[in-house]
């Protein structure tokens, strides 16, 4: 769903009903899927996500004191009234500590944050992989960023929403998902190189390809702060030490065989993911560049069996979406996001998409699942102020 104007105005007018006064502004920033390229962006290496149709809107009021207000239009969370002053790591809950998280991380960069109203508005599915609580951060810092006139670049926000994410939430993230949210383009996927930040803008229409790339939902929620990201991030970062690296992007393919003879079992799996996960990025932008989105389905499908089997953040649900979208005609099929829960896709013939997504449905209820939500999603523009 592509937010309108209509939608800026009536947030707009849902702030002043509940604040007394209209908002300084409405900003939105997107969800985002990630195409190829799973746990490589804090490994310093590749990922090839794009920003998505589906936003998290804010409507944000500078405030002349040091009180935050914030009210989100979820069904059963009620208004937090809480102060910038003494904002520490930790504070807030629920999906409050993103605001409070970015609020907090414009300050130790020294900006002058006062307090603010906000009114948070969102159509990102929660906890399934496609980056909800970066979308809150990234529209928020957005409207933060413009307000207090930080005049920060998308580079220098990318850097701060994850500041505010490690030390703030204590979700040990990379830079992928603020990266496509801020620097997202229509009709195109973001190669970014997390070493440097470098963004190359990749060509992605699916539609024009005949395809549809379709969101598995399995609604199996996730969460970055528990043990399962923190530990394949250890163990990354103990491969990386082992092998005398700065980070596993300095390990080539062809270094593998070496690595068998110094790794334990598991942090050898951990290590042989990220090598072969970065290597599948490259050569998913070079046929993407080269012969489009038809051709890319082996990769999808080599990355999902590394993820499954190497790295392990899969779970039955999402191996059955994987496995019956390939099974109904899907090209090319894995999960994405951080894992343990969370979405797949299935990038489709137009065609074929009614045949699997029924076959997905039916797999589930066959296995006793909850039944999945399946919606189809483009390359959208990154994080933007709609009035």
């Amino acid at each position: 769903m592509t937010t309108t104007t209509t939608d800026a105005a009536v947030l707009s007018a849902r702030f002043e009903e509940t604040f007394g006064s209209r908002p300084d502004g409405v900003w939105q920033a997107p969800g985002r899927v990630n195409l190829i390229g799973e746990h490589t962006d804090y490994n310093e290496g590749f990922v090839l996500p794009f920003a998505i149709d589906k936003t998290a809107r804010v409507a944000l009021r500078l405030r002349d004191d040091s009180k935050v207000r914030l009210l989100s239009t979820f069904g059963g969370h009620g208004l937090v009234d809480t102060d910038l002053t003494g904002l520490e790591p930790g504070s807030g809950q629920g999906w409050s500590r993103y605001p409070l998280g970015v609020a907090w991380a414009l300050q130790e960069l020294g900006v002058a944050v006062p307090g603010f109203d906000l009114l948070l508005d969102s159509d990102v599915p929660l906890g399934a992989g496609l980056s909800s609580s970066h979308a809150i951060e990234c529209a928020v810092i957005t409207a933060l960023n413009e307000l207090t006139g930080a005049g920060f670049a998308a580079e220098d926000l990318v850097l701060a929403t994850q500041r505010a994410e490690n030390v703030f939430v204590g979700a040990p993230t990379g830079i992928m998902d603020q990266s496509a949210s801020l620097r997202g383009a229509k009709g195109h996927a973001v190669f970014l190189d997390c070493r440097d930040q470098h963004v190359d803008l990749v060509p992605f229409d699916a539609e024009a390809s005949g395809l549809v790339l379709l969101v598995i939902d399995t609604k199996v929620s996730h969460s970055h702060a528990d043990g399962g990201y923190a530990s394949r991030r250890a163990s990354c970062e103990l491969g990386a030490e082992v092998l005398g690296v700065k980070a596993l992007r300095d390990v080539g393919l062809e270094a593998l065989e070496e690595a068998s003879g110094l790794l334990d079992e598991t942090t050898l799996k951990r290590v042989r993911h990220i090598v072969t996960e970065n290597d599948r990025v490259l050569q998913t932008v070079e046929v993407l560049t080269k012969q489009g989105p038809a051709s890319i389905g082996a990769l999808l499908d080599a990355s999902h069996v590394s993820m499954r089997d190497d790295f392990e953040i899969s779970c039955p649900e999402l191996d059955v979406a994987v496995e019956t979208a390939r099974a109904n005609g899907a090209i090319g099929a894995r999960m994405t996001g951080g894992g343990f829960g969370g979405s797949a896709i299935a990038l489709t013939p137009v065609g074929r998409e009614q045949q699997v997504r029924d076959a997905v449905v039916r797999s589930f209820a066959e296995a006793g699942f909850t039944e999945p939500d399946i919606f189809t999603v483009t390359p959208a523009a990154g994080a933007l102020r709609l009035a």
